[in-house]
């Protein structure tokens, strides 16, 4: 069985395309296609990310046209930064315009998936690292607030160049996990971004800090295999995606 997996991203992010083919094509049921729709953006501030959002209609009826089974918004800090509870908009619309044009594809955003995820995990308390300037970043912490969830420590590594942050090493994102205080936090997101390289970190983190790792990419195809029926279980990627993780109903 093979699912279409149709993205939208800003035009200057890599990562998204780079992390999620290589978690699902561990995924059980089906084999994955990608196929990406862009939206103009290079430097991650509020004024671009209006710019950006505003071509999502153009993306969505691209995407629609490649015959998917499910659409990704996957630009997590752009639906955040419009305001509280903003990814259950843009879904819908999503949705609807594709039901328009005749498709029944599913619509999920990293924004959502990120909630969901949280929530399947039975999370009260998190902790997150984000490459944003602090200004966007306290949007996110306000947003996950408003979903219910208790912000327990942030780091901001401030990198506005969106193809800069598709370059943040490593080491410098298990540096900032680090230097939370995680004591009280029922979950660390490692990367609350797509474009932040996170993907190899999750399991080892998760290791050595002690609490479920989770990031927008671990999220992303946890909340895509749900929404397609799919077995989610997919060793080394964090509590998240195992098999026998207590996993609350999503």
């Amino acid at each position: 069985m093979v699912k279409r997996v149709g993205l939208v991203v800003p035009s200057s992010n890599v990562t998204v395309e780079t992390e999620m083919p290589r978690l699902l094509a561990r995924a059980e049921g089906a084999d994955f296609t990608f196929h990406s729709s862009r939206m103009r953006m290079h430097a991650v501030t509020p004024a671009q990310l209006r710019a950006m959002n505003a071509q999502s209609e153009r993306c969505v009826m691209e995407i629609g046209d490649a015959g998917v089974d499910i659409v990704l918004y996957a630009c997590l800090v752009a639906i955040m930064a419009s305001g509280r509870g903003e990814h259950r908009n843009v879904e819908f619309a999503a949705a609807e315009q594709l039901g328009t044009g005749g498709s029944d594809a599913k619509v999920l955003s990293s924004a959502g998936a990120l909630v969901t995820a949280l929530k399947a995990l039975d999370a009260e308390r998190v902790a997150l690292v984000m490459p944003y300037m602090k200004p966007l970043a306290e949007k996110v912490v306000d947003y996950v607030e408003a979903e219910g969830f208790t912000v327990t420590d942030w780091c901001a590594l401030e990198v506005a160049d969106n193809s800069d942050v598709g370059c943040i090493p490593g080491h410098r994102v298990m540096d900032a996990a680090r230097s939370l205080d995680l004591s009280s936090a029922d979950v660390l997101v490692i990367s609350a971004c797509v474009q932040m390289p996170s993907l190899d970190l999750v399991q080892s983190a998760e290791v050595e800090l002690g609490l479920p790792v989770v990031s927008a990419a671990t999220a992303g195809a946890f909340a895509i295999l749900r929404s397609l029926g799919l077995p989610v279980n997919i060793p080394d990627a964090g509590s998240l995606l195992r098999a026998d993780a207590p996993i609350a109903a999503a």
